[in-house]
């Protein structure tokens, strides 16, 4: 009898099998999992796959440069100068008056846009501005322009297939005068392309001068900076886009050319040498831009406006 008491008394809520109404099914099987996740965190989705690999891309490659190691500030010197660069929109931060200037027209308005501007205004001794100048002749006011923020030259082409386009990219090889490539920053911004490449040494970087030839379009158009130009070129072939570098002796005339209606780089030469030997042999190909006239090299920031709106053209 003890026994038969045990057996009646003992638990059963662990017994094998499925509950009644459970549809065949065991408790853990029918406990809740959750919402289901996202495509790009399911395991083996094309999404997930296609995140995982931007991931690795992004940790492989240098971060971009905007808020990296920064060189020391420009000065813009001169009161038609600075003017001149603040009407521009060059990107200042301070503005140096001397103390007990001839308070002229052009003195006011700098000090004026640079109100407007929400830029620190500091009032400093001649000597002390002297010292900040080297000497030159400052008239009395200085502007303080803080160090550009390059990007890395992926980031060009990345920018480019996130919006679901192909990417159109200028690269200058040797171009030391600002002025020209202020000139092609702002042809590539009118004709939809998505940054410039400059190199990191003996070549033409983002200054007030070049800031002001822009036109203001540098404030919206990357200029990325590449420590090896030809790796560079390199990499951009890599990823699928035609390098084409502009040469008076190309063999492919700039109306034959194709390219352009694809993702492609246009490298240009300076004006004088072209384009550099080891630059000129890594580009799939070499183009030249008629010129029924007779001239014998085009300006590089005319050269490049005419090859971005064949490719503009094309495109639309």
């Amino acid at each position: 009898m003890a026994g038969n008491s045990q057996r009646r008394n003992r638990r059963t809520s662990n017994k094998k099998g499925a509950t009644v109404g459970s549809g065949g099914k065991r408790r853990r099987a029918l406990e809740g999992k959750g919402p289901t996740p996202p495509a790009s965190a399911r395991k083996g989705h094309v999404k997930n796959r296609l995140a995982n690999a931007k991931a690795k891309q992004a940790a492989r490659r240098p971060a971009p440069r905007r808020g990296g190691a920064k060189g020391p500030n420009e000065l813009v010197v001169g009161r038609n100068s600075v003017v001149e660069a603040l009407r521009e929109g060059v990107p200042a931060n301070t503005l140096y008056v001397q103390q007990f200037v001839d308070n002229d027209e052009r003195v006011r308005e700098a000090v004026q846009l640079a109100t407007e501007k929400g830029l620190n205004l500091m009032e400093a001794p001649r000597p002390e501005l002297d010292r900040m100048t080297n000497g030159l002749n400052h008239q009395g006011v200085v502007l303080s322009v803080p160090p550009y923020d390059y990007a890395h030259p992926e980031d060009l082409a990345d920018v480019a297939y996130d919006a679901g386009e192909d990417p159109l990219i200028v690269a200058l090889d040797g171009i030391t005068d600002p002025r020209n490539l202020g000139a092609v920053v702002r042809s590539v911004s009118a004709f939809g392309g998505h940054g410039v490449v400059v190199p990191e040494r003996r070549a033409a970087g983002m200054t007030a001068s070049a800031w002001k030839t822009s036109a203001g379009t540098a404030a919206r158009t990357p200029v990325a900076r590449a420590t090896n130009m030809t790796r560079t070129l390199e990499a951009y072939q890599k990823a699928g886009m035609t390098v084409i570098g502009l040469a008076a002796d190309g063999e492919v005339e700039l109306h034959e050319l194709e390219a352009l209606e694809g993702p492609v780089v246009i490298v240009v030469g300076s004006e004088g040498k072209g384009l550099s030997r080891l630059v000129g042999e890594t580009c799939d190909l070499r183009v030249r831009i008629p010129m029924p006239g007779g001239a014998e090299s085009l300006n590089a920031g005319v050269a490049a406006g005419v090859v971005l709106y064949e490719a503009s053209r094309r495109r639309a």
